[in-house]
Formats: structure tokens, sequence, C-alpha cells
């Protein structure tokens, strides 16, 4: 069923949609938007997206929504369907799901539910939904983002193209450096989980006019939770997992933002870590009191009290680094304690694995974790040490699997330490972690041999 006049909008509309920016003045803009001109772009907005259901489930979009699902991969919903398996029955259904979405006939699945570890202890939910729920959330997202992203604030960085961590380490860099070197760190307690559906579409139906659009989004939101055969109603949140949820969270904090905003402060926000910094302890104490009021009274979040506060930039961490004064950058004590358990993890002595599989393993890990820890410009010297850390677990590991006293003496013999060395070594040391910080224990698996079988330096790769 198509609603008289859809046709003619529609091409109107998605000759908007080709347009790279529809409101110029918005967070990708040179300025900040005040109330009033984000009001005033929020109705027409709300003008131009009276038909955008029709461009959620336009093909094109639905196929760029199919690449990304497919690229990200992850595990299957209820339904059991593969990731792998979507793009046959994409082919295959695509008429009956533009149909069953455009005359509000579609149903989505109820999304799996999934504890993972937090790294400070406790657990975090994940909802999983099935790949079509994913394949329609995306394509939702892509639409909504291009009204939606032009509005947000200039220190909005997290779920947002072209932007990145990164780039909100070193605004707040910036911040420390003009000496406000006092961190308000503000903590939503499990802001995914807690998320006001009511201020949450009350916030959407000021900027889209579909109405369509805005029960399916809805509908979405109320989905329940399967876990162990059993179906959980939800009345809040947006649960980790869903393609949709990045840009509702934005959207929710961008009122948190635009409040900051106007009250002249300077901070960065990624996802639901904000920082703002300040003067002095005493102001922050002001500003943190005041926040947590409009948070929980106008937002209606809850602030983790135990984990906020007002701590000196020394002691406060930011998406993993410690922001030090004058602007210098280190990685965070909980940061280098989390990579050495993953360490741990991968050289434990009794996992079976071939060593060279041990060093490609914590190749991978290394890469990755200088790859976002390269803006550290102190404390080296703990990086270093990360090093040799790395490589005397590794020498543990080895004597390990090589076992016997007579094989680890054989080893030795083959890397060039003497022979009464070479004995003393495997009769006198009194264990494996022992053992592996003998001198010539080290001498003979050191540094250069290493390097031969192509384990990464943490130091060097960080600052390459």
């Amino acid at each position: 069923m198509q609603r008289k006049g859809t046709e003619v909008k529609q091409l109107s509309l998605f000759d908007a949609l080709n347009k790279p920016a529809i409101f110029p003045t918005g967070g990708t803009g040179e300025r900040n938007l005040t109330g009033a001109e984000l009001l005033s772009q929020l109705e027409r907005q709300r003008i131009l997206t009276g038909n955008l259901l029709e461009a959620v489930v336009d093909y094109g979009n639905l196929h760029k929504a199919y690449q990304r699902v497919y690229k990200n991969g992850g595990s299957e919903g209820i339904d059991q369907m593969k990731v792998k398996e979507l793009g046959e029955w994409l082919q295959k259904n695509f008429k009956t799901i533009r149909e069953e979405v455009l005359q509000e006939r579609y149903q989505p699945e109820a999304v799996r539910k999934v504890m993972i570890p937090k790294p400070n202890g406790g657990e975090r939910m994940l909802g999983i939904p099935t790949v079509k729920d994913r394949l329609l959330q995306q394509s939702i997202h892509q639409i909504l983002n291009r009204y939606y992203d032009p509005l947000f604030s200039e220190s909005s960085y997290g779920f947002r193209q072209g932007r990145s961590a990164h780039q909100a380490i070193e605004r707040a860099c910036t911040y420390i450096a003009s000496c406000k070197e006092w961190v308000v760190d503000i903590d939503l307690e499990k802001f995914f989980d807690k998320v006001n559906h009511d201020r949450l579409m009350q916030r959407l139906s000021k900027g889209i006019g579909d109405k369509r659009l805005l029960r399916l989004i809805k509908t979405y939101l109320k989905t329940g939770i399967m876990a162990e055969g059993l179906v959980e109603q939800r009345t809040a949140g947006t649960p980790q997992g869903s393609p949709l949820s990045p840009l509702l969270s934005n959207i929710v904090l961008d009122e948190l933002d635009k409040e900051l905003e106007k009250r002249g402060h300077d901070f960065c926000r990624y996802a639901d870590d904000c920082n703002i910094y300040v003067g002095s302890k005493k102001a922050g104490e002001r500003v943190m009191e005041s926040l947590i009021k409009f948070i929980e009274q106008k937002l209606k979040l809850k602030v983790n009290r135990k984990k906020s506060g007002v701590r000196h930039c020394s002691t406060a961490k930011f998406l993993g680094y410690t922001l030090l004064p004058g602007g210098n950058v280190r990685v965070s004590d909980v940061s280098i304690k989390r990579f050495k358990d993953k360490v741990r993890e991968i050289t434990k002595r009794n996992r079976g694995v071939k060593f060279e599989q041990v060093i490609r393993e914590l190749n991978t890990v290394i890469t990755g974790w200088t790859n976002y820890f390269h803006l550290a410009n102190r404390w080296l010297s703990t990086i270093r040490d990360i090093d040799g850390w790395i490589r005397r677990k590794l020498r543990c590991y080895r004597l390990k699997q090589l076992g016997r006293k007579y094989t680890i003496f054989k080893f030795l013999r083959g890397l060039g330490i003497p022979e009464n060395t070479s004995w003393n070594v495997v009769m006198y040391s009194g264990g494996w972690w022992n053992m592996s910080k003998k001198r010539a224990v080290g001498k003979a698996m050191g540094i250069t041999w290493f390097a031969q079988l192509g384990l990464q330096s943490v130091l060097q790769q960080i600052t390459r």
C-alpha cells in the first residue's frame, strides 16, 4: 500500500539525502547551534521527513545496510540465521519485507541476551538481534544519521564517521594545556540499560515527521530479551549489540552536550564517557553538583556517584589514557593492567600451543594495543619494562615446553651457552619462573633471538 503523494515527496527526499549536509551549521560546521537554532532546524527537518520510511526500505539503502552487517559479522540471533545467509535471504524477500515495513506489519523478534565480563569486574549485557533485524536497524541508522549527525556537538566523538577516540584525546589535551587541569568525570550508571524510552521518543518526534518510522523505532525499543527460552519485556534502555543503539545514545546525550555548551564549558564526550575540564577543584565540584541534578532530573538517567568525581588530570583516565599537565599523555594504569592480563592469558604455560603460534597471537594483541595507544609520549620506561616482562613470560613458556632438564640443557647449548653454565641453570633454578630470569637464559633467548622469531616490540611499535 502506498500513500497518495508518496512518490513525489520521495524523490525530493532522496535529492535532499544526496547532499553532503542538510544543515551546515551543525556538528560538522564552524560553530555549535544555539537552542533556538536547533529547534528551528529540527522543525525544518520534521517537515522534510514525512515519508522517511520509504527511504529506509529503499533497495540501495538496504543493500548498503547489508554490506555493513556482513562486514561487522557477529553471532546469530534467536532464529539461528547466520550473517552469511542474509544476502540470499534479502534477494528472495526484499519485496516482502519492504511491504511489511511500509504497511506496519513487520514484527521484530526478541533479542538474544548475552552476558560478558567487564574488565573491572561485573558483567555487561549484550542484546543480539537477529540478522534480519540488524539489517533493518542498520538501514534506519543510515538514514537518521544523515539528519542528526550534522546537528551534534563538536565535542561529541563517539560512534560518528570521521571522528575518533584519538581526536577526543587530542582535544582534551588542548584544554589541559590551557591550565584547565581539573576533570569533572561523569560516569553514567548502566547507561545503555537505563535510557528512558518516553524521553527518547519525544526527542525523535521533534525532528522526524514520519510517524510510521517512529512507531517502528519504538517497537524495536520495546522488543523483549530472550534468556534461557524466556522473553523478558523491556521498559528502558537500548541494549548494546543493536546497530541503532549508538545513534540513539548520541541523540539522548546530545541534550547533555547542548546544556554544557550553553553553560560555556570545555568538554569531550565519547559515547557515555564525558569529561569536563575546569580550572580548579572548587569549580569542578560546583559543576559536578549541578550536572548531576540536570542528568537525573531532566534526562532521567542515573549517575554512578562512586565512580564519578572531580580529579586532577594526572589521576584521572579518559578513553584508556591519563592526560598530564601541559597536555602530555601516558597510558593509564588500568589500560596497562588489562594489556598484561591479555598477555598472561596467551602465555599460560599449560596451553599446549606451539611457541610460534603464541608469538603470532601476542603480535596481534601488541599491534592492536600500540595502534590505539600511539599518542602516549610520557612514562615510556613503563612500556619498555613491559617488553622485558613479555620476553620473560615467553622464556618461561618455552622452558616449560622443553620440559626435561636434559632437553633444556641441549637447548641452551644450541644457543651458545657454555656447558657448565647450562648445567647450573637446569640443576639449581627451582622452577620455570626462576629459571626464566637466569642471566644465561636471558642471553640465550635475548632480544635478537625473539626478533628473529618475529616478536613485535611494544616500545618500538608505540613510538614508531
